[in-house]
Parts: C-alpha cells; structure tokens; sequence
C-alpha cells in the first residue's frame, strides 16, 4: 500500500497533519467491573447515531439486555447495535461463533420485531468458529475441575474456552475454512474431533450429522461473511463515519488482567478492540467504562466487597441481579473503586457510565470500598494473586443514602444532593468524569451529564 506521501511530509517539517489523516475514530465501550454493568444500555445510546457496531471478542458467553419502545431484547452474539435498522454489525475475527446459537438468537429476536437483521450483519472470514462439542468438552472439563480440586471455574459451558484452546493450539477452524473447500474443512474437522475424544474418551459426536448441519449453515452465513480487516480498513479511512465497538464481558474477566484463573478466554480490555477488529491504536477514540453503583459478579472468583448479608440480598432482588446467559443469581456487594481505578489503569477511560443507580434509593447507608489492606498496610496495585486477593481487608468510605425514588429523574438537577455526591465522591476518586447515571432500563433512564 503506498504510503501517504503529503503526510510523511508534514511529520518531517513538523506541519500539522490533515484532520482525519489517520482515519475515522472508533468508540468503545467497556465493563469496568465483572461484567453484567450495562453496557448494552450504553452501546444502544450510542448506537442510535452510528454507522458501524462492532463485536471484537467472546462469545455467546456473553449477554446485553436492551429495552426499545417497551420491547426487551436478548443478545449473546449478536452486536446490540443491530437494533439500529440505519446502521451496520459486525462481529469481528476475535470472536468465537457458535453458529446455532447465532441464527436461533437472531431468530428469537426476528420474532420480538428485529427484523433484517440478517441484512445488516457482517461476520469475519477470520472468526473461528464454536462446535457443539466444544460446549460438551467445556462441561467435562468443568466436571474434571470439580472432581480433582473441589472448585470449578463457574464457566458458561458455551464452549468458549475449548474453542480458544483450539485456536491457540492452531487446530480450530475459522469462518473462512467452512466457507473454502468442504472436504478439506470435514477431514480437519474429524481430525479435531478425534483429538478431543482422545482425552475425553466419553466424548460422543456424530460427526456426520454435524457435518451436514455445518454445511446448512454455511450456506445461511456465506452472504454475511467479508474480508474482516479490509471491511474495517474501509470503513475507517472512507468518508466520517461513526464506529462504535462493544466489548463483551469485562476487565476483570480479561484473561491477562482479569481474576485468573476465573476470567474469560478473551482479551476484554481495550487492546481486544486492535487485536479483534484489525484497527490500529492511533484509531482509538473515547474509551467508555461502565460500571453499576455497586457490585455483582457470576460464578466462583475473589470478591473483596461482597455482602453475604441482608445488604448483598437486597441488592440481589432489587436490582435483578440474575445472569442474562446463565440464568444464575449474581454475587453483590458495595461498589469496589479499588477494581474500577484497576480498569482505568489498563483501559485509559475517558468518560465512566454509572448505571443502576436507583437500585440504591431505599439504603440508610452505602459504602465504598476505595483501598485494599494488607496485614494492616495500603497496597497500592490490584493483586495478582487470588490467594492474595481472598486476604485483603478493604477499607470503606461511608455515605448517608437518599431514600428518595430515582427512577423519575431524567437530568442532573433532578437527582437528590446526597445522591448527586456519591456521584461526585466515585468521579473524583478514579479520576475520571462520568458522563452517564443510570436509574432505570430504558434508555430514556440514562441521564447525560455533558
């Protein structure tokens, strides 16, 4: 490709660069926390004005709840921005594809009002894919975990771990392979097959049954399916276009900066967005986090401000607190700004959404975690290990609540001043402005601050 020569110039006699030389800047949204913030309440208000939604990384481990017009939605794969008939999805090469779960959402969804979507979806001819027996192998495993060290992951059993096992092995198969010569995508596919089966030997596949529904499916896919990284490549340097990327789950769950070993197998911090999508760093625009008001996590895992409590329980049922994949109750505490600082350091936010805030309304008193002791003393970083992370004493700021209803306030001033300095006490604290407040799930309950 040759390079732009006027702005090689430029950057030699120190001359500004012409505006948008390096293309258009991409949005991303982000979790904060443990997942399950929010972030299809965000994604779905800015994606009323974009061009472009993109998914970088996941799964269908993944889930954004969106409400439209009193109609709630359910998205495991598919971008949340696929709501906008006006705008273009795209589910990115560092996504893992479960294709049965991607049609039979797409067609729930179909049924609810969503129609076309299957018009406006891109998929990447890098993608790897997610087979049925991945799913089995990621409860087996999950089965093994529990026998030989009494504890599991507390995985979505989607298949997404064994599917970026596969990957990283450079055994999996990818969108381009079941797109290419199907004999050849078959005899790998039965070589991967009996690679899996010979360490789990009770690993049944009808490997033809599947091998026919794969080849349906292809042909379902085929008209979706683009160069990734061209598409991409388009879309940022043709005309101003608005490019909006979601992450699935959260920097906690990022599988080097996240709780490991009960993270996800996905790189859900910023640099996921590059390595996922093929867009450069210098592309990178606002960078927004969400994070709820306080603090819920799935699954097994160190959870410093957990209230195992009548607080924790109310929290639970006021707020809902249930997984959209799994279905399972949710783990709440106060809010940890301890782990929010922790994803500002790793992501650089430039603006925090803060959702959920209403759920706090009926509380005497809320507290804040704002640092870790250990044996007594301050740590200044996020520990790395879990042993470490079960120890720490967290040391908590204390506020009278409102008690006051939230839910009807659409603009700042309409917030009660005890709730509008806890506010002000997270902001200042992380260092970062928030530019939403959630108290409600719709997305006229999102209060814009600036």
């Amino acid at each position: 490709m040759r390079p732009r020569v006027p702005a090689l110039r430029a950057a030699a006699t120190g001359q500004k660069r012409p505006r948008n030389e390096f293309g258009n800047k991409v949005t991303v949204v982000l979790g904060a926390q443990w997942g399950d913030e929010g972030k299809g309440k965000v994604v779905d208000l800015l994606a009323t004005e974009a061009d472009f939604v993109c998914r970088c990384q996941g799964g269908n481990n993944a889930g954004h709840t969106v409400v439209v017009d009193g109609k709630e939605y359910d998205f495991h794969l598919l971008p949340s921005g696929i709501i906008n008939p006006k705008s273009i999805s795209l589910i990115g090469n560092g996504v893992v594809i479960h294709l049965p779960g991607l049609f039979e959402e797409g067609d729930k969804n179909d049924k609810k009002g969503l129609k076309g979507w299957d018009k406006r979806l891109i998929v990447s001819d890098r993608a790897h894919i997610v087979f049925d027996f991945h799913q089995i192998v990621d409860g087996l495993q999950e089965s093994e975990r529990q026998a030989q060290e009494g504890k599991n992951i507390g995985t979505t059993k989607k298949g997404i771990g064994p599917a970026y096992s596969s990957k990283a092995s450079r055994t999996g198969l990818r969108v381009c392979d079941l797109l290419g010569d199907f004999k050849d995508f078959s005899t790998r596919f039965k070589n991967l097959v009996r690679q899996y089966q010979s360490m789990y030997p009770s690993l049944e596949v009808d490997v033809e049954d599947q091998l026919k529904q794969l080849k349906e499916y292809a042909e379902r896919l085929r008209p979706m399916v683009r160069d990734g990284v061209y598409y991409m490549y388009e879309a940022l340097h043709g005309p101003p276009k608005k490019i909006l990327v979601e992450g699935a789950n959260a920097a906690l769950l990022d599988i080097d900066f996240g709780t490991y070993p009960f993270v996800t197998s996905s790189n859900c911090t910023v640099g996921g967005v590059c390595t996922g999508l093929g867009i450069p760093p210098l592309n990178i625009g606002d960078v927004f986090g969400v994070s709820k008001a306080y603090t819920t996590r799935v699954g097994i895992g160190a959870f410093p401000t957990e209230q195992l409590n009548a607080v924790g329980e109310l929290l639970q049922t006021r707020g809902h607190e249930v997984g959209v994949t799994t279905g399972r109750k949710r783990r709440c505490g106060w809010l940890d700004l301890v782990i929010v600082r922790y994803a500002h350091m790793i992501n650089g936010f430039t603006a925090i959404a803060l959702t959920k805030l209403d759920i706090l309304d009926v509380l005497d008193e809320i507290k804040v975690g704002i640092a870790y002791k250990l044996n007594g003393k301050r740590i200044p970083h996020f520990p790395a290990n879990m042993d470490v992370l079960h120890k720490v004493e967290v040391e908590y700021e204390t506020f009278p609540g409102w008690k006051t209803d939230t839910s009807a306030a659409r603009k700042w001033n309409d917030l009660p001043s005890k709730a509008q300095n806890y506010i002000r006490f997270i902001e200042n604290h992380i260092g970062v402005p928030i530019k939403w407040v959630g108290v409600g799930k719709s997305r006229e309950c999102m209060i814009q601050m600036f």
